[in-house]
């Protein structure tokens, strides 16, 4: 949406379900589970995420009682509100098939013409890197448990509808490739951020790095690199049994 000479990305509004609950949040410990439907916040109807959201906020560092739908049942946990109006989980967010086979919205493909296509897909880009961005941020905080919801190779695949779609490949394609531009400029040694960064010190200092600095400075961030593939391919793993 364009408004006031600016675009702004927004997502449209979809029915509310609960997607994934951490062990470690005051959700969880309250009996909130994934799949769970939260129908009301003390006694105040919540269908969309955003009034959820609106009434967290109002009851900052107190406790609320959720109506939760759970198997056809309705059930009445009570749950403590953070400082920062969160009970600790992740929503379901409905992809655009999904949405359309409910009936919820109906969608119009928009055509770009050759030149109005490089504008359009540097905006896209840009928006999903700034989405991507904030959820790193999140798994940078221990206390949101977002780090446990990291996947590897299993996770990506997921991501692709069970029907092949060539709009969804190429789309997937670039986000990773977004991704993984992002990824690579982190000053991270083994990567070309790290480079970067010994290169700047160089500059800056007027002297190289010492051999055996860089030498350990390029194990470590391989096996920090390997530690991440470890831990988020063996997530993929254990849904698996679960």
């Amino acid at each position: 949406v364009e408004k006031g000479g600016k675009t702004i990305l927004f997502y449209p509004r979809t029915p509310f379900e609960v997607a994934k609950v951490p062990d470690t949040t005051a959700a969880y410990k309250a009996g909130l589970r994934d799949g769970d439907k939260i129908l009301a916040i003390n006694n105040q109807p919540v269908k969309y995420f955003d009034e959820l959201r609106s009434v967290l906020m109002q009851h900052k560092n107190q406790t609320v009682q959720l109506t939760v739908e759970r198997g056809g049942e309705q059930l009445l946990l009570n749950v403590k509100v953070s400082a920062d109006g969160k009970i600790g989980f992740i929503p379901h967010i409905y992809s655009l098939e999904e949405m359309r086979k409910a009936g919820i919205y109906q969608f119009e493909t928009k055509k770009y013409g050759f030149f109005e296509s490089f504008p359009a897909g540097v905006q896209k880009a840009y928006d999903r890197l700034t989405f991507y961005v904030k959820q790193f941020a999140l798994i940078l905080n221990p206390s949101t448990g977002a780090y446990k919801g990291i996947g590897g190779f299993g996770a990506i695949g997921n991501m692709f509808p069970p029907v092949w779609d060539w709009q969804v490949f190429w789309e997937m394609t670039a986000f990773l490739s977004v991704i993984l531009a992002f990824m690579n400029i982190l000053p991270i040694p083994a990567l070309d951020g790290g480079h970067v960064m010994f290169l700047l010190y160089e500059i800056i200092t007027g002297r190289k790095p010492n051999q055996k600095v860089l030498e350990y400075a390029q194990l470590a961030g391989m096996l920090l690199l390997l530690m991440l593939m470890i831990y988020a391919n063996g997530n993929d793993l254990l849904k698996l049994f679960k």
